[in-house]
């Protein structure tokens, strides 16, 4: 049984080793469109978080097994290998392909320049081949956060760090450079609903105050104004120990610090306001509680000065071309991880993770969510395993088009940015910034070739 699984993320490679758990004789492609591994671990982790990114340990002794092949650079739907080849040459194919773009805000002035998603400003610091490469922080002294859940600590956390905590991170060094030339001096993180209701989790925010000259802030007023927090006794425990961060904050005197991080909550944004050709100030509608878990506009607005605006309120997933799609969810139909096409099980079309339930959980989430679909897959193997397939979809797969970087690659590239790391003295590896310096350093001297 040859499997082909598209994405190299959590997802995708707990999908691979359920995969060889559960039957000793499949073997295992995972394909990925970008030359490195590991998906988000690599790309949508914050450098600072050494302990979530050491997970890409795990993923490589999934991705180093005997019946496991890396095959990054290949490019799957348009532009790159049909999705109806990729079917010809496995007997099964598993999209693994994640949530790629950001929900809108839908407000005037959302497209003005120094508005972004919160997902550019990752890509930028992570080196995502894709990344936009400067222009974030040209000129900004204040910044807003628009959205109130991990993603948006994380990137409220980068803008107040400081070159001294990033240097020893893997992060590119024109982001480093960059962050360290910043002016920022005050970053609103702001959320339409309460503070019970947000959705960040307590290790992060109590992360923001441990920051080195930087004051979180919260507004008692605005921790008023929900029911919940007024007495958090009564609420699950996640929520609960937020509250009481937030109110330790709020009840605390002003201080000296260089910056500060202000948490805002019950506040809509209407509209992006130009200063000078680009975004200078974010105009926010108050809300308050509707008693049904929502919020309601009460008519009265508030503007906060920004030079950046970066919103942070989820992912959604995109049409991969010739795959089914439900526009309204953001994922691909499926029946138990099997692909529908209308009504019918597409035969030996298969998806996990964000695309297949929507971008929810934890990375940890993705483990059952892989464990269901491997299990649907070889349920099904008895009748795909009849069709024949190419003893070696490799060769094929380069004639149409990719060029397949292999696991040798990897460890070339692997090689380049620890060496890159000491010449610059980080103290460890630095990411190489583009494709073309991803690619110029595959075949290096002495590369493991197990997989050639």
């Amino acid at each position: 049984m040859r499997v082909a699984v598209v994405g190299s993320g959590p997802s995708g490679v707990y999908t691979a080793q359920s995969l060889l758990q559960q039957d000793p004789e499949v073997r295992v492609d995972v394909l990925d469109r970008l030359p490195c591994p590991y998906g988000l671990v690599r790309y949508g982790v914050a450098p600072d978080h050494e302990k979530i990114k050491s997970l890409q340990h795990t993923l490589r002794t999934v991705l180093e097994e005997e019946r496991v092949r890396f095959l990054g650079g290949v490019e799957v739907g348009a532009g790159g290998v049909p999705v109806a080849r990729l079917r010809e040459l496995y007997h099964a194919v598993v999209y693994c392909v994640g949530a790629a773009t950001d929900r809108r805000l839908g407000i005037p002035g959302e497209d003005l320049p120094g508005s972004w998603s919160a997902t550019e400003f990752v890509s930028w610091y992570s080196a995502h081949p894709d990344a936009v490469t400067d222009g974030f922080l040209r000129d900004v002294r204040s910044a807003v956060v628009v959205g109130v859940g991990n993603v948006a600590v994380d990137v409220t956390r980068i803008l107040a760090r400081g070159t001294a905590e990033l240097s020893a991170t893997d992060m590119p060094q024109a982001a480093l450079t960059a962050l360290g030339a910043s002016r920022v001096d005050t970053v609103h993180m702001v959320g339409r609903r309460g503070p019970s209701q947000a959705r960040f989790t307590t290790k992060e925010l109590r992360e923001l105050g441990s920051l080195p000259d930087t004051e979180p802030v919260a507004e008692a007023a605005e921790l008023a104004l929900d029911p919940d927090a007024a007495e958090p006794s009564g609420l699950p425990a996640a929520q609960r120990r937020n509250v009481e961060v937030l109110r330790g904050w709020a009840a605390r005197p002003p201080g000296a610090a260089r910056r500060r991080i202000r948490l805002r909550f019950f506040l809509r944004p209407v509209e992006l306001l130009a200063r000078d050709g680009r975004v200078g100030a974010v105009r926010f509608e108050r809300t308050a509680p509707d008693g049904h878990g929502g919020v309601t506009g009460t008519g009265r607005f508030e503007e906060i000065e920004a030079q950046l605006v970066l919103r942070s309120v989820g992912y959604r997933g995109v049409p991969l071309e010739g795959l089914p799609f439900d526009p309204a969810r953001g994922t691909v139909p499926h029946r138990a991880g099997r692909v529908l096409r209308g009504v019918a099980v597409a035969p030996g079309e298969y998806v996990a993770g964000w695309i297949k339930r929507g971008p929810t959980g934890v990375i940890g989430t993705n483990r059952p969510c892989a464990k269901e679909t491997a299990a649907s897959l070889l349920a099904d193997a008895p009748a795909l395993g009849r069709r024949e397939v190419p003893a070696d979809p490799l060769p094929l797969l380069r004639a149409a088009g990719a060029e397949p970087v292999e696991w040798s690659g990897w460890l070339d590239i692997e090689r380049a940015e620890a060496a890159l790391g000491a010449a610059l003295g980080r103290g460890g590896p630095v990411k190489l910034p583009d494709r073309a310096a991803l690619r110029a350093a595959i075949g290096g001297a002495g590369a493991d070739r197990r997989h050639d």
